[in-house]
């Protein structure tokens, strides 16, 4: 075992710490990320220019196919609501999350905790198809992700899966569409087909190790939003050109904080970044590239949205990703489950609130928080009707997306 594999392992205690989040990431830790896509409408655009607004994009995403009206309108409201929770598997038995894929209808996982050797994860990956639902005689495979940036995040290793350099060295490589394209393929062979990568937070070179969740790891592809968006859409591309979809992260960026949002709720307001600054280009340049996924961090942003962490603020999700970049795919939390920076917001508002704002999957370390934030989406879309048209609009977009990956196949 290599000392770079081992230090992951050896880390696995802090691995709820990087979660899917601006996490730090000693290890087997994992932070997330990543989707492919053809998305945004204006991204590149606006990015950096200043921009106060504009409309919102409409509630509901443009043009639903018929397969996926069908599956939606033949949905429980539960299966519904478990469409929209990503729930993390730490190694051991495949059906560690069984019950919540029967009874919640649980829509994606999360593989956590530092995976080791291809076989394993093939055989756990192909298990969560086999469980996933079938609805009016459709089934609607499972979203299964990893948090395979490289460096010190970097959650399958062993047999079958390369040791992957930081960003910061990702970003020196001359063909780094290539190699991610070699890294992606190892995924998608194993039956994994999300990405939590590529990170798109720029790193201040005055601030540099003394950002906590990336620039402490080596996390960032720079420390000027050019040098980032490059690297960022170049690994995106590369996990597209294998079947893998990335996942762009996190928005709308973490690399002027000093707190990591999964250990602490202190220290991690950046409070220089409005809606159009340029540390937002390396994420509407990664779009343009073709993510399909975007995750929110849960940092604040003063002169953006007060102390709303940016996982509940419509003015981030709605306004400035959804409205300013023209992202009409899927949006995807940071981890809600573990990290300190949402521990005083009760678990089931973890979920609506980030509804709410106009995302669409709920990302939790902790699979046993399923169940009540699936109740908590079912019960508010049962008594709001103008929270019952978010969800219906999330859902749409969560299975538009698996109809693209070929999850999802009517007829």
């Amino acid at each position: 075992m290599s000392h770079h594999v081992f230090s992951r392992a050896a880390a696995a205690a802090a691995a709820l710490a990087l979660v899917g989040c601006g996490s730090s990431g000693d290890s087997a830790a994992s932070t997330s990320g990543g989707s492919s896509g053809t998305s945004a409408t204006g991204s590149s655009s606006t990015a950096g220019s200043s921009s106060t607004g504009g409309t919102p994009p409409s509630s509901t995403p443009a043009a639903a196919s018929s397969c996926v009206k069908k599956v939606r309108s033949a949905m429980t409201p539960t299966q519904r609501a478990g469409q929209l929770v990503m729930a993390a598997l730490e190694p051991g038995p495949a059906d560690g999350l069984d019950r919540y894929v029967s009874e919640q209808g649980l829509g994606g996982m999360l593989y956590l905790g530092g995976w080791e050797g291809a076989d394993t994860v093939t055989a756990t990956s192909r298990h969560m198809q086999q469980v996933a639902p079938t609805v009016d005689g459709t089934k609607v495979g499972t979203l299964v992700a990893a948090d395979q940036e490289g460096g010190e995040v970097q959650q399958l290793s062993g047999s079958g899966f390369t040791d992957i350099p930081s960003g910061l060295e990702q970003s020196r490589l001359p063909q780094l569409r290539s190699s991610a394209k070699t890294w992606g393929s190892e995924l998608a062979d194993a039956g994994v087909n999300i990405n939590l990568a590529p990170v798109a937070d720029t790193v201040p070179a005055d601030i540099g190790t003394d950002n906590e969740p990336i620039g402490k790891w080596d996390r960032q592809y720079g420390s000027t939003p050019r040098t980032v968006g490059k690297g960022a859409s170049s690994f995106a591309r590369g996990m597209i050109d294998a079947g893998v979809e990335p996942t762009v992260k996190h928005f709308p960026g973490i690399g002027r904080i000093k707190g990591n949002t999964d250990l602490t709720d202190e220290n991690i307001s950046d409070r220089r970044m409005t809606r159009g600054d340029t540390h937002l280009h390396p994420f509407a340049k990664t779009i343009d590239a073709g993510a399909k996924i975007v995750m929110v961090g849960s940092a604040h942003y003063p002169k953006i949205d007060g102390d709303t962490p940016a996982v509940f603020s419509r003015t981030i999700v709605t306004g400035m990703l959804r409205g300013d970049l023209g992202f009409d795919r899927v949006v995807v939390t940071d981890d809600v489950g573990a990290a300190k920076s949402v521990a005083a917001t009760p678990v089931g508002q973890r979920a609506t609130k980030f509804v709410a704002a106009g995302g669409d999957i709920v990302l939790t370390a902790e699979p046993g928080q399923v169940p009540t934030m699936v109740e908590a989406l079912q019960a508010k879309g049962a008594k709001h009707p103008a929270f019952a048209k978010k969800l219906n609009a999330s859902v749409t977009r969560v299975l538009t997306l698996k109809e693209d990956m070929g999850l999802l196949r009517c007829g």
